[in-house]
């Protein structure tokens, strides 16, 4: 069988590798680096918390030129972690402290330090607010949101109107090369934007609309 070869992109690979020395919260000396020509990279190595990976892979994303991150970084626990039980109380806690996310409406589970999170709220934010609130607490290793939004009947055709003159309002972004449609309580990008900050804050335009339970973001990066 042959085997496929991958050509790397130096120039690439050192611009990651000096956002992450960049950014503080980046353990960078703990992340290695893999970038391919096609603008591809894959982040590898061991870290001490759930933020810093995340922190990693965005800064990774912040870099003009990448279209994809392969995150294969690990969240290494100490000897001494805290048990599942104990993230799993700690969670709940946080989840009640924190404003953004309606009182118990979000639940947390926790298995060999992944904490999901379950539940049913109005707004995308509360979903993030919640995935926010739990991220950072001590020997969790990562999240899975499950979260869903509720079903409000919506008008397409007005929710295409104002996700359209938002991506129009945003002055990073080139709306002309952005299409939006609306399936439903779906959003669907489609086009092309020039980094992977302009795609993100695109999707969180659409998220913004009233009804709007799913955006399926598929934006092109283009160098």
């Amino acid at each position: 069988m042959a085997q496929i070869q991958h050509r790397t992109d130096r120039s690439l690979t050192t611009a990651v590798t000096a956002e992450l020395a960049w950014t503080p919260s980046v353990a960078a000396d703990q992340v290695g680096v893999v970038a391919l020509t096609n603008g591809a990279v894959t982040l590898s190595g061991n870290v001490q918390t759930y933020p810093q990976k995340e922190a990693a892979v965005n800064a990774a994303l912040r870099v003009r030129g990448v279209t994809a991150v392969a995150d294969e970084i690990v969240v290494q626990q100490p000897a001494h972690a805290p048990t599942d039980t104990h993230i799993a109380r700690e969670a709940g806690i946080a989840l009640q402290r924190t404003v953004s996310v309606p009182s118990g409406c979000v639940k947390a589970t926790v298995h060999d330090h992944v904490i999901t999170l379950s539940g049913t709220v109005d707004w995308h934010y509360q979903r993030e607010a919640a995935q926010r609130a739990v991220a950072t607490l001590s020997g969790v290793s990562g999240v899975r949101n499950t979260i869903t939004l509720k079903h409000p009947v919506v008008s397409p055709t007005e929710a295409k109107a104002t996700i359209t003159a938002a991506l129009v309002r945003h002055a990073q972004l080139d709306a002309q090369h952005i299409q939006a449609s609306v399936d439903g309580t779906e959003v669907i990008l489609t086009g092309t934007v020039s980094s992977w900050a302009e795609r993100r804050q695109a999707e969180d335009a659409a998220w913004r609309a009233p009804g709007v339970t799913h955006v399926n973001n598929q934006l092109r990066v283009t160098s």
